[in-house]
């Protein structure tokens, strides 16, 4: 049975010992997730954090969309983002040290110029093009026609948030969802496209910047010189502009402005799980389902032994750790930056488990 595995299934011809563990592994992960619930499990959510789709017209603006609501509202008065921001966030009030407690400037002058109703097309148009990148790269990768109806009904799943309103001032949103298109772009030697919308999303959110590094080790790890040097520039560029931004921060920071908590708070599983649950449609689930869905997720890419398996594997990964070392509970919209690209993993999930089970036990039938 193993002999015949096709080569993009990762664990089809695996030895019946490692295969064993792995599959004695994998179900303690999703025994521990259906068990771990993301914080506050009695309300689902963060206290004082609103619902993802913000479909309550009594509930109050939370505090951070506040903040860049009162500032889009005074860049379309012609005042200036930097002459702005320290302001308001006193007035919540909101800690403008250390500097990357500021937000980059990209999207609240984007909001100024198209306004709030001129962001729903554009995220209609980011969901389509999302769906479409990812039919093609189904379609060019090994096995993935198979995976493609599915795979594509989930990844419109993941970027849907696109059009939760009440959010559109969130920078995360836009981020993951443009980290969702230029995963699907992008190509082993064809990258331009992805390079231009991940270009894009980093300048809306910093915290974009490991993708542009994954990308850029795999293509040096291919010695695809080209490609890696691009991404390098790109995170040498992205390094410049940042520094100068912390610097006008640093001198619009007075000696009275507190300082911020925190973000290194080790909170484990709980908070891989929590960002990734909370931040996107996992959130209506049942913890006890919700959970290992993260983590069939991570499983199907790491069971598909393509380029887009691998890369969203490290992807999920690197993530899932840095949300286990960093971030409080109030922060678990980070996860946006990662939740759009994970979903099609369930497409191959059921494959991957399959493949496990045959390689573990040769002569039972897969369940």
């Amino acid at each position: 049975m193993t002999a015949t595995a096709p080569d993009w299934d990762r664990f089809g011809q695996w030895g019946r010992g490692p295969a064993r563990l792995m599959l004695a592994v994998v179900l303690l992960i999703l025994a521990i997730a259906a068990v771990t619930p993301p914080p506050d499990s009695q309300t689902g959510e963060p206290a004082g954090v609103p619902s993802i789709t913000g479909d309550n017209p009594d509930r109050p603006r939370d505090d951070d969309l506040t903040l860049y609501d009162n500032v889009v509202e005074r860049l379309q008065g012609g005042e200036h983002y930097y002459d702005v921001i320290a302001e308001e966030h006193r007035k919540l009030p909101f800690p403008l040290k250390p500097g990357l407690a500021v937000r980059p400037p990209t999207l609240a002058y984007i909001l100024a110029y198209v306004g709030e109703d001129g962001m729903i097309p554009i995220g209609l148009v980011l969901m389509a093009l999302t769906v479409w990148a990812w039919w093609r790269r189904f379609g060019d990768e090994p096995g993935g026609g198979q995976f493609r109806l599915v795979g594509c009904a989930l990844v419109l799943v993941g970027v849907s948030l696109g059009l939760a309103r009440y959010f559109f001032a969130m920078h995360e949103l836009w981020a993951g969802i443009l980290v969702a298109l230029a995963l699907g772009l992008h190509r082993p030697g064809r990258w331009g496209w992805s390079f231009a919308v991940l270009a894009l999303a980093l300048a809306i959110r910093e915290t974009v910047l490991p993708v542009v590094l994954l990308l850029g080790a795999m293509a040096f790890w291919r010695r695809d010189w080209k490609e890696g040097a691009a991404w390098s520039a790109v995170a040498v560029l992205f390094a410049v502009a940042l520094a100068v931004h912390l610097h006008i921060i640093a001198g619009l920071a007075r000696p009275e402005d507190p300082e911020g908590p925190a973000w290194l708070v080790l909170r484990g599983l709980q908070g891989w799980i929590g960002n990734i649950v909370l931040s996107s449609n996992l959130r209506w689930l049942p913890n006890l389902v919700s959970g290992p869905l993260v983590f069939l997720m991570i499983l199907g890419w790491a069971g598909w032994k393509t380029p887009a398996g691998r890369t969203l594997t490290f992807f999920s990964l690197g993530y899932g750790l840095a949300f286990m070392i960093g971030g409080r509970n109030e922060n678990f919209y980070w996860g946006m930056v990662v939740a759009p690209a994970m979903f099609a993993g369930l497409a191959m999930a059921p494959m991957a488990l399959r493949s496990i089970w045959r390689s573990a036990f040769p002569n039972v039938s897969a369940p």
